[in-house]
């Protein structure tokens, strides 16, 4: 029996145990496959105030120490759902079920797929969604990267210092990314940008070998040698074990307290609707959420 529950290990997830455990909540923190969330994939954030340069792990690491330095109990298992049995909320994960007074689902979310021919097929093969993880396989080679927001132009920039040529690929005539960063993507001398374009089709033998192109504009299509393809087109929330109100999109609705449609379940980060999915946001939903648990579960005493 806990107090609370709080189901994703990333900025969210960690913010909001921090805040338990000095709290003096029974706090437990699952999560499927390891701390840090899609974050620490990324090679460097810029953003996050005090650490005006630092890596996605880095800055996840420090903290899980801070977590784990408060005690903070973690568990690493696959959640399947969540039920009610009275005042208590019960998750049921692979080792069973846990029960707790509150949940704070803070779950994120996962790289969208563009579903064009060879996607599938050439996953791991040339085909990535982690510049960081992958980048360095492709030295000194042609990329294209799919994508206009802020986690295209950062990974292009980053892929760029690694590939021979990086292509980026925009539906739009113009990049909805940060302008600091659309400046390094225009200043930077391997960098192509198709605008209007969208990629159609992923070619290639037993690696990718190349993309087809259309031009929104003509309908023309072209063909552009590369090895690997990276796709930056959006997320999806990693919240269907969650019967709660959702969004078209599947993002969990709360209220500025983090409360979904059930009493005593709250969302955090990523997963929920918000204008902004940043590292700093997350850290604000998880504070949040947990001190808005913490009030609750004092109600039930």
């Amino acid at each position: 029996m806990y107090d609370l529950i709080i189901i994703g290990g990333g900025p969210a997830g960690l913010t909001a145990g921090i805040y338990a455990q000095r709290m003096k909540l029974k706090t437990v923190l699952l999560e499927k496959e390891g701390l840090g969330g899609q974050i620490a994939l990324s090679d460097i954030i810029e953003n996050y105030p005090g650490f005006p340069s630092i890596s996605g792990m880095e800055l996840m690491q420090k903290f899980e120490g801070h977590a784990k330095g408060l005690g903070l109990e973690i568990k690493l298992t696959t959640v399947e759902g969540i039920s009610l049995d009275g005042n208590w909320r019960v998750v049921k994960t692979h080792e069973g079920e846990l029960r707790a007074k509150a949940i704070i689902i803070a779950t994120g979310a996962k790289p969208r797929k563009i579903g064009v021919p060879g996607e599938k097929e050439f996953l791991g093969k040339g085909v990535s969604y982690c510049a960081t993880c992958d980048g360095p396989f492709f030295r000194n080679q042609k990329v294209v990267v799919v994508g206009g927001g802020d986690t295209a132009v950062k990974e292009a920039v980053f892929l760029a210092k690694l590939a021979k040529k990086v292509s980026i690929v925009h539906r739009r005539d113009q990049l909805r990314a940060e302008k600091i960063l659309q400046e390094k993507v225009l200043n930077t001398p391997n960098i192509e940008v198709f605008w209007s374009h969208m990629l159609k089709e992923i070619k290639g033998t037993k690696t990718v070998e190349g993309v087809f192109l259309e031009d929104m504009k003509t309908n023309s299509r072209k063909y552009v040698e590369a090895e690997g393809v990276f796709v930056f087109v959006g997320i999806n929330p990693t919240t269907d074990f969650a019967d709660v109100e959702k969004d078209e999109k599947g993002f969990i609705e709360t209220n500025e307290r983090m409360e979904t449609s059930v009493k005593g379940i709250y969302a955090a980060g990523d997963c929920r609707v918000t204008p902004l999915k940043q590292v700093s946001t997350a850290v604000g939903d998880g504070a949040i959420a947990a001190y808005a648990a913490e009030s609750y579960i004092e109600e039930l005493k």
